[in-house]
């Protein structure tokens, strides 16, 4: 097969001159076999809610951030649930998803991990660039996995709060010690579990969505996918931009989300087990999925937009600050989507905030190197940037309103009725 679009230009064609992932009709095929899966658990799960909701005559209200719920709102007994304070008389289709989450596959391994968190976290801040510019503007190539984000109008329509609960999200599940059994990483990774499953019946329910077209709204490809953005995508941008990684933090890495795909309800099939595996299944999915059309570019824009709004209400030079930071954002955008993509897209093409870019990066594989040489740098680093993260959600928090569920989270404590989380 030929080589997909996204491996022949940007950064992706460097990765595809170093690996040999090409993968055959057959392959292809079963991969599309996935799209038609959900998550069966999930929904029914969310399906048992909706009919508690009206059961009691309850406003779906109840499931938004700061609302306040009647006591005996089953939407507490899932917050139950995933904070390992159950009891025995658990409705079937609750029971079912709490013993299939707590079943931690034999593969995952406590001590890596830690390790993979650790090498995440020493990114700081800048691990939002990739996570914004390459991982969600990636996303937004894949048209069919768009049609929920569109269906929903939270990403287009409030895409900075909703950029932000990602990046939340994000650095709740790669917290050192955040995925244990019940902890904040693991709740999180079932809460948007369940998130999922809200937005799949909800577009399951809309009469125009064209399944032969779109495939099953939030399918096992799509999920399995947006795991991709957050883990190869996210090392190998990182790395684009000058971060450096030993194989076993990479492999580590790619550990982590691996069991976090799990905890989402991604079918072991499609979890990759080693960084080989990764690169195969985005050469799959860049051959199916990632074809851009019209709402690859609403949401494309929406991005943008929220990177100029930095410089509202601050005059003359906040439009100079606006400029900035969207010729910058795109910038990283264009070095791993290549040209054709971002073109496509609309993202402003700005030389000079490329080369910034550029040479920013080179900066930072120096310090990298030097941080490799110096005995306790890398622990250094590794606090430094936990310090970041913590001050990032703590701004977010002032400036959204969103109460802190524990250590190294800024996820809001709702159940998953009425929330809509942005974790593409």
């Amino acid at each position: 097969m030929d080589e997909p679009e996204l491996f022949r230009q940007g950064g992706f064609r460097l990765a595809a001159r170093a690996r040999t992932a090409k993968a055959d009709a057959a392959q292809v095929a079963r991969l599309r076999e996935f799209a038609q899966q959900e998550d069966a658990l999930a929904d029914a799960v969310v399906e048992w809610l909706h009919q508690q909701d009206n059961r009691h005559g309850k406003s779906q209200d109840n499931g938004r951030p700061g609302a306040k719920r009647p006591s005996s709102d089953p939407n507490d007994l899932v917050d139950r649930v995933l904070a390992g304070r159950t009891t025995p008389d658990l409705p079937p289709a609750l029971r079912a998803f709490r013993d299939q989450t707590e079943a931690t596959p034999y593969w995952v391994d406590p001590v890596r991990l830690d390790r993979g968190a650790r090498a995440i976290t020493r990114a700081g801040l800048l691990g939002l660039f990739p996570l914004g510019d390459m991982s969600l503007m990636g996303g937004y190539l894949a048209s069919r996995a768009t049609k929920s984000l569109v269906g929903t109008g939270e990403i287009e329509h409030r895409a900075p709060r909703r950029l932000v609960e990602t990046a939340a999200w994000w650095i709740d599940v790669t917290t050192p010690g955040a995925l244990v059994r019940h902890g904040t990483g693991y709740q999180a990774a079932l809460r948007i579990r369940l998130v999922h499953a809200q937005v799949r019946r909800a577009m399951n329910r809309r009469p125009d969505w064209d399944y032969e077209r779109w495939d099953r709204p939030v399918n096992q490809v799509q999920t399995a996918g947006t795991l991709l953005l957050f883990s190869l995508v996210y090392v190998f941008g990182t790395q684009l931009l000058g971060l450096r990684y030993s194989a076993r933090e990479k492999a580590d890495i790619l550990h982590l989300w691996r069991y976090v795909g799990w905890l989402m309800g991604v079918a072991d099939e499609l979890l990759p087990a080693d960084e080989d595996d990764a690169w195969r299944l985005l050469w799959l999915l860049a051959v199916t999925e990632f074809v851009p059309d019209d709402d690859s570019k609403r949401l494309a824009r929406a991005l943008v937009d929220t990177h100029a709004a930095i410089g509202e209400g601050r005059g003359p030079l906040g439009k100079v600050l606006a400029q900035v930071n969207v010729g910058v954002h795109s910038a990283i955008s264009r070095l791993v989507l290549g040209r054709s993509n971002a073109d496509f897209l609309e993202l402003p093409d700005n030389p000079v905030a490329q080369a910034a870019v550029l040479a920013a990066a080179g900066v930072n594989y120096a310090a990298e190197t030097v941080r490799l040489l110096v005995p306790g740098a890398t622990a250094l680093q590794e606090a430094v940037g936990a310090f970041g993260r913590r001050r990032y959600l703590a701004r977010m928090n002032a400036v959204f309103g969103r109460a802190p569920r524990g250590r190294g989270s800024g996820a809001a404590a709702s159940g998953p009725i009425g929330s809509i989380r942005a974790a593409q």
